[in-house]
């Protein structure tokens, strides 16, 4: 039977300008596998808790205390629990709470001269770790905006040289993408 893959676009949800990537995965993916397309896709280095929420059910690792009712995400298929049209979200830091925004946009047969999961398209950086969620990421952007900002040179520092908001590489994204996920 061929497989089925799911053309999901993210979103992170709260910023302006939008942050977003546009991912091919296969559907028989399970959910602790969509975990790690979405790091590497946004560019995230999964330092901290996640979880999944579809129709109104938690996905996760298990807690080993029992604290957080979560279901393992090892034990579920993305095509198990979404199809075209599946609106979804993904929580990355508990902390500074970064909330992703999942829409499966397609689905199709895979094509047999295609590696996946890739990355087709995206928009802008994403947010460094431990930035302080979308708040700190728009206090960030206007403090690298303003030259003059008496914190400039210390967060350009901070964020490095290289660092450009504006800038994504889907070719990059797919890459990581292949050989991680």
């Amino acid at each position: 039977m061929p497989r089925q893959i799911f053309q999901l676009k993210i979103s992170l949800a709260g910023v302006r300008p939008p942050v977003w990537r546009r991912v091919l995965v296969p559907g028989g993916y399970t959910l602790d596998r969509l975990h790690r397309v979405v790091q590497h896709a946004m560019g995230w280095r999964d330092c901290h808790l996640h979880s999944f929420e579809i129709e109104g059910r938690q996905y996760g690792e298990p807690d080993p205390d029992g604290e957080l009712a979560l279901r393992d995400e090892l034990d579920v298929r993305l095509d198990a629990v979404v199809g075209k049209g599946s609106r979804f979200h993904y929580t990355y830091d508990f902390g500074d709470w970064w909330e992703h925004d999942l829409v499966v946009e397609d689905a199709f047969t895979a094509d047999p001269d295609e590696r996946y999961p890739t990355c087709s398209g995206g928009e802008r950086a994403c947010p460094p770790e431990d930035t302080g969620g979308p708040a700190g990421w728009q206090a960030l952007l206007a403090v690298l905006a303003d030259a003059g900002h008496p914190e400039h040179a210390r967060t350009r520092d901070w964020v490095g040289d290289r660092f450009d908001p504006d800038a994504f590489d889907a070719r990059r994204a797919g890459t990581l993408l292949r050989r991680f996920c």
